[in-house]
């Protein structure tokens, strides 16, 4: 029976708000950017709705933005609160479920804060890593803001076993799991790009940014070729930098799923990211993954019943290993991951913006 999770301890989930009709999302992630925040909420949404929930998602593509210092394709709301205040309010959710930690997320903390009722998070990204690579800012200071955030909430949602122990040691409190999904109808192993390079091919799907840790890949002396798709801020400069490698941009639809199932081993160099979705897609293209021992792969790979990646401080090890690995057995894992549900343990986690009569 297909699960979105194999992560689930902690307290049974808050079945007694599972009739939450009108859930309200306010994310500074979303359409038409494109990266896997975007890709959970988009598709959560899909599934609440099917289930007969009204769900409404606040972006930025409802404000005056402006361009993300040095991320320019991502837009950031201009002084959001009032406008924001008035679209909470003219929706009256019954749940409220802030997403980010950008200006629509701490806008909407306000406002909650403000009117005293109650909401959820999720800790999708590691801003406190990213902003110690970009700025130099320690990345203790920015967790202090970051405890300090989600803990004005009634839970923060986060995708691994591995990630919950690491925030809780941080001092959240209220954490709740919420494994992700993969969509095993438009990702699978039934046609295979044609690459035209030497095999073996070492391919990358992701961003092509700094967080990425992609240098750790594309420096590595490994047989047959590298292959990066996807775009990103980096990639003009890793171009010139490694001009063996073969970078073929942004794939979408069928045709990424492709880009997926012709790549021999699919490499994941992060060591920041929260869950890694490209590490289901890939396995759904049944392709093995190679990766760093971190939260994301370890918890992915960490479940599978027959090995279906290799992980290893030593990435290039993990390389050679994972082309040892039997395609067929990739899959099979992957469809332990359904979106349904995910969105079902979403809405479990969820929580009525104001008490219940009883006290829950």
């Amino acid at each position: 029976m297909a699960r979105a999770m194999l992560y689930q301890p902690g307290p049974d989930p808050l079945l007694a708000f599972a009739g939450l009709s009108r859930i309200l999302i306010v994310t500074d992630a979303w359409e038409p950017q494109v990266n896997g925040v975007v890709r959970t909420l988009r598709t959560i949404t899909a599934e609440m709705r099917a289930m007969g929930k009204i769900v409404d998602v606040i972006g930025p593509d409802r404000f005056n933005t402006m361009p993300a210092p040095s991320y320019p394709e991502i837009k950031l709301a201009l002084f959001p609160g009032r406008k924001l205040a008035k679209m909470i309010e003219a929706f009256q959710p019954d749940a409220l479920h802030i997403a980010t930690e950008g200006p629509l997320g701490i806008a909407a903390r306000a406002y909650a804060r403000r009117r005293k009722i109650h909401f959820t998070t999720a800790f999708h990204t590691r801003f406190a890593e990213y902003l110690e690579a970009r700025t130099r800012i320690p990345a203790r200071l920015t967790y202090a803001w970051l405890r300090h955030f989600h803990n004005a909430g009634s839970g923060v949602m986060v995708a691994t076993q591995s990630l919950h122990e690491e925030l809780e040691a941080r001092g959240f409190k209220n954490i709740r799991s919420w494994s992700r999904g993969v969509d095993l109808t438009a990702f699978s192993s039934e046609s295979r790009e044609d690459w035209d390079l030497p095999h073996p091919i070492f391919a990358y799907v992701g961003r092509v940014a700094v967080e990425k840790n992609l240098r750790a890949f594309l420096s590595l002396n490994l047989p047959g070729s590298k292959l990066v798709v996807g775009d990103g801020p980096q990639r003009k400069a890793l171009e010139k930098e490694f001009p063996d490698v073969h970078f073929a941009g942004a794939r979408h639809g069928a045709a990424l799923a492709k880009a997926y199932a012709g790549a021999d081993v699919f490499v994941f160099p992060s060591k920041t990211d929260t869950f890694g979705l490209v590490v289901l897609e890939a396995l759904a293209c049944g392709v093995p993954v190679a990766a760093y021992p971190v939260t994301g792969p370890k918890d992915i790979l960490g479940e599978a019943e027959l090995p279906v990646g290799a992980l290893d401080e030593d990435l290039g090890k993990a390389c050679l290993k994972a082309l040892k690995i039997n395609r067929a057995d990739c899959r099979p894992h992957a469809e332990q991951f359904s979106w349904r549900a995910c969105a079902e343990r979403f809405m479990d986690n969820l929580v009525p913006v104001r008490e219940m009569a009883n006290g829950k």
